[in-house]
């Protein structure tokens, strides 16, 4: 036979089928699609993880100042039961404020109002009476919470997107929010962090959950793949890969990466809620590849206000 004739040109479109067939397959087999995040048992354990730092600080730590803004230790406190407080008002009780909300910006600006009024109140209180309160309120918290089923359809988590999202996705948004809290005043009064693996990972399995959202204006071609990788406290991967119409988030890592973004998860956390940004968050961060999908990585915002 020929060995330019039908039967090799055949063989050789069948061999290269085959490679493309095994390539696809390889990388379907490193990728995972995401699980759901069952945080409603954590808030107990994290609530008195707080009050036992809270109850060991002295005057002088009360006021040390946080990355929370212009927040110091009492006011990031006073904030945590400001959540406290207004979930179990709006979720439990069915009460709520009334308000404009008809857009993010408008959303973003009430609940700044909220917090800041709230804040300001608080300085009435004693710290042993706040930190009464934050015993009591939390208590309620943490068994309304526990109690939801976490399978059922729930509210948007705005910086993920604008679609109804499952229970579950809506509570661990709110445990982030108590854990994260929590470690500025760790970071600010020099206290350990809160890095243990079943308290912190949870929390970076719910703040990558932002980055399709992130990225939804960001343009490029089908099959463009974005992988982050964290070191330190949590050690783990996912790759952020560009689909037909969106892009899509998994665990693990695609066979081919046109970026590569490494962080220590101390860091990421940080970034991920405004503690770290722009050049210092570039400073943490290395980053192999495209650049500037690289840089938008640090750009993702997993809080609202």
């Amino acid at each position: 036979m020929d060995a330019g004739g039908p039967g090799a040109l055949e063989a050789c479109r069948a061999n290269v089928a085959m490679a493309f067939e095994t390539r696809e397959s390889t990388e379907r087999k490193t990728l995972r699609d995401l699980q759901p995040i069952l945080t409603g048992h954590l808030f107990g354990p994290v609530r008195r993880e707080l009050l036992s730092l809270l109850n060991g600080l002295d005057e002088q730590e009360w006021g040390r100042p946080t990355a929370a803004g212009k927040w110091n230790v009492k006011d990031v406190a006073l904030h945590i039961l400001g959540g406290d407080v207004g979930n179990l008002s709006r979720r439990r009780d069915a009460f709520s404020l009334k308000a404009d909300l008809s857009d993010f910006g408008k959303l973003v600006a009430f609940i700044n109002e909220i917090n800041a009024s709230w804040v300001a109140a608080g300085q009435r209180m004693s710290t042993r009476v706040l930190l009464d309160l934050l015993d009591h309120a939390g208590r309620q918290m943490d068994e309304y919470f526990a109690g939801l089923d976490p399978f059922l359809m729930g509210e948007a988590v705005d910086w993920a997107g604008d679609e109804p999202m499952p229970v579950w996705f809506d509570v661990a948004r709110e445990y982030t929010e108590r854990w994260h809290h929590q470690q500025q005043i760790r970071d600010a009064t020099e206290r350990p962090g809160l890095y243990e693996r079943r308290l912190f990972e949870p929390v970076m399995d719910t703040f990558v959950r932002a980055l399709p959202w992130t990225f939804r204006a960001v343009e490029a071609a089908e099959g463009t793949s974005v992988r982050l990788g964290l070191t330190g406290a949590c050690r783990k991967e996912w790759s952020l890969v560009r689909g037909h119409a969106k892009w899509e988030l998994f665990e693990g890592r695609t066979a081919h990466s046109t970026v590569e973004v490494g962080l220590a998860a101390e860091n990421a956390w940080k970034i991920f809620t405004k503690g770290i940004r722009g050049r210092e968050a570039r400073s943490c961060a290395e980053i192999s590849g495209d650049s500037v999908l690289g840089q938008k990585v640090l750009e993702t915002i997993a809080v609202i206000a």
